[in-house]
């Protein structure tokens, strides 16, 4: 089966062409690296043709609002014309759990905007639906900083390894149409300041981390559960503190 991995050649697409490959698949990497451009539609078409699976884990190269929404819209709108002249049989596409919870956050906007188009473009889909990864630990802590101060909300928190992410989005991309979501998290479920508290500890990062409610996440507050899956949800393998020990 010829699968295209749009955003193949990055953190979690290069894993999943890596997975599909080891399970026999024809699993195509397109990115703007290998000549593909979801904006533009350059290359789309040709990388496209045969190809009964199409996976969109491309990422926005800017997370300003207006910026991240004309890149979803656009380039999703491309890729599912492309995708259905093709004769695709599945379009699966990576997006975020809470994508529906909190509408100040332009990227979670943009993502819910991603899945309309999905859904209403008439094609066989899936939506695997990710909380945040274990990798994004740091850049989160940063993007709550102020002076040495980490202001982060006491709200739960599951986050998951990339390893667990690629390899549930490659599974999904081999089975068929879900015409719906998937939710995958963590085994385990944190405190959020807490956790990046322990993150920074291990790093002997100096910052002081403060349980805030009203710390804004990526411009919105959070509630309770904003973060995390409301009902059941696959879990990964990849538990945080094994992962946290690797990177001393």
């Amino acid at each position: 089966m010829k699968v295209v991995v749009i955003g193949g050649t990055g953190l979690i697409g290069s894993k999943v062409v890596r997975n599909l490959s080891d399970h026999g698949h024809e699993a195509v990497a397109a990115s703007p690296n290998t000549g593909v451009n979801t904006l533009t539609g350059e290359g789309v078409a040709e990388v496209l043709q045969d190809a009964q699976v199409v996976v969109d884990v491309s990422n926005s190269p800017s997370f300003e609002n207006e910026a991240v929404m004309h890149f979803f819209r656009t380039g999703t709108t491309n890729l599912l014309k492309a995708a259905a002249e093709a004769g695709a049989t599945h379009y699966v596409a990576l997006s975020i759990v809470g994508t529906d919870r909190l509408p100040e956050n332009g990227y979670f906007s943009a993502k819910l905007a991603q899945e309309e188009l999905i859904k209403a473009s008439g094609l066989p889909y899936s939506i695997v639906h990710a909380t945040q990864f274990f990798e994004f630990t740091n850049g989160i802590a940063d993007s709550a900083t102020e002076g040495d101060t980490v202001r982060i909300a006491p709200v739960k928190f599951q986050p998951i390894h990339s390893d667990d992410v690629a390899l549930a989005v490659a599974r999904t991309a081999a089975g068929a149409p879900l015409d719906g979501t998937v939710e995958i998290a963590g085994p385990d479920a944190f405190r959020f300041d807490e956790l990046i508290r322990d993150a920074l500890a291990v790093q002997n990062d100096p910052r002081t981390v403060v349980a805030d409610p009203r710390a804004p996440y990526w411009g919105s507050e959070l509630e309770e559960d904003s973060l995390v899956p409301l009902g059941s949800a696959q879990l990964g393998a990849t538990r945080f503190a094994d992962w946290l020990a690797q990177q001393k």
